[in-house]
């Protein structure tokens, strides 16, 4: 009878502990469910972890059991051998069902059935990136510590946990981009290269900067796209500003008419224009004729606005302005294309043609009656400001001179100081 009871000792201690384990699985998990009593959501999760948390209890309590009552038993090393394997999968499976509850529980907190569910999306996407890594991660720990007990595996357990330690050094390889986008948003943090709201011009898109993180910047483009550029790319590539320093700006208008473009005409209708609109901030507004080739003048028009997107509108306005003004008043300044023949050996002008001549048509250089000379028609323009942006006004001159060079005393100062380090 006492070699029995001895026997069976063993027994009776790892079915108490079976017992013991589910218990105590039950009161871990009621606990649990206790104090997260406000997330309805738990209860429906923690479901997956229940049978690897019994399991696991169970065979902790097993092998503690076997440990203190089974001493002597023969089998005893390889029962607890394969508990050991057993706990480490169970305990895998665990990590696993937890991963999985705290995934769904932070998801459940965001709906993707909405309209606008940009903020859900990018959580999803985030968490469930990194759930499969962190289960890939378990399942490989798991694995290479069941090599680990086999005496005659060891070396083959010991390289895989090796491959996971070399994956996480290809991992942070292959982060090191992230890294120095990293470095770069704090450099663009710490610069103030750019801000929020600032408006730039990249990759030849008008936008404003709408985000800044550290390894990122979204730009919100005119046509309501976002373009998503790393933080690198405003610390190593050139990139246009229009608010570093202040948000007004200046830009152009250009056309190319025919050489009768009536100029002074077209400089009191632009006044008349700019007079009219609220977009011009009454700094720059010119017409000046910047080229004459191939058969046309070009006529250019600098205007300033308080911000880039008054420019804009006030380009759009004066460029049809001014054309609905030579349609209707000056149609002959429009571009016209001329035709001549040349006859004989001296060169003289046998006949003219052109595309806009009609009865009453005079030779060219032939003045029109009641026509003052063009010598005798020029005349400056009472205001120079009107005519030339870098001389003739005190504004003018001031341009000219933020863009003359730093002066010949700087470039004495470099001078010697290249002679003093040579």
């Amino acid at each position: 009878m006492q070699e029995f009871l001895t026997q069976a000792t063993p027994f009776l201690a790892m079915a108490l502990a079976v017992a013991a384990g589910l218990v105590l699985s039950w009161l871990v998990r009621k606990i649990v469910l206790r104090l997260n009593r406000g997330k309805p959501e738990l209860r429906e999760t923690s479901r997956v972890a229940r049978l690897p948390l019994r399991l696991s209890m169970c065979l902790i309590a097993v092998r503690i059991a076997l440990a203190t009552t089974g001493e002597d038993l023969p089998w005893r090393h390889a029962l607890d051998h394969l508990l050991l394997i057993g706990l480490i999968a169970c305990l895998a499976w665990l990590a696993i069902a937890v991963l999985l509850i705290v995934e769904a529980m932070v998801l459940t907190r965001y709906r993707v059935d909405v309209a606008d569910n940009r903020r859900a999306r990018r959580l999803r996407t985030q968490v469930i990136l990194a759930r499969r890594i962190g289960v890939a991660l378990v399942v490989v720990v798991a694995l290479g510590s069941m090599m680990l007990t086999f005496p005659a595996i060891q070396a083959l357990g010991a390289g895989l946990l090796a491959s996971a330690g070399l994956i996480s050094i290809v991992a942070g390889l292959a982060a090191q981009t992230s890294l120095v986008n990293v470095f770069a948003g704090i450099q663009l943090a710490f610069t103030d290269a750019i801000r929020v709201d600032d408006v730039v011009v990249v990759q030849k898109e008008w936008g404003r900067i709408e985000e800044i993180t550290l390894t990122y910047v979204v730009v919100h483009i005119w046509d309501d796209r976002r373009l998503i550029l790393p933080s690198t790319y405003f610390t190593t590539t050139p990139f246009e500003n229009w608010t570093r320093r202040q948000s007004e700006v200046m830009g152009t208008v250009e056309f190319d008419l025919d050489w009768r473009a009536p100029v002074e005409a077209m400089r009191a209708e632009l006044k008349k224009v700019l007079a009219d609109t609220p977009l011009w901030d009454k700094r720059v507004g010119i017409l000046q004729i910047t080229d004459a080739t191939a058969g046309f003048v070009r006529v250019r028009i600098l205007v300033s606005a308080a911000d880039s997107a008054s420019l804009f509108d006030l380009r759009c306005l004066i460029r049809e302005e001014l054309v609905l003004f030579l349609q209707q008043d000056h149609p002959t300044a429009l571009p016209h294309v001329r035709l001549e023949s040349l006859a004989g050996a001296s060169g003289a002008i046998a006949g003219t043609a052109t595309s806009d001549a009609g009865p009453g048509s005079q030779r060219p250089g032939t003045p029109r009656p009641g026509k003052e000379p063009a010598a005798a028609a020029h005349h400056r323009h009472p205001d120079p400001h009107d005519s030339q942006l870098f001389t003739g006004s005190i504004e003018a001159i001031q341009r000219s001179k933020a863009f003359s060079g730093p002066g010949e005393e700087v470039f004495e100062d470099r001078d010697n100081a290249i002679a003093s380090q040579n």
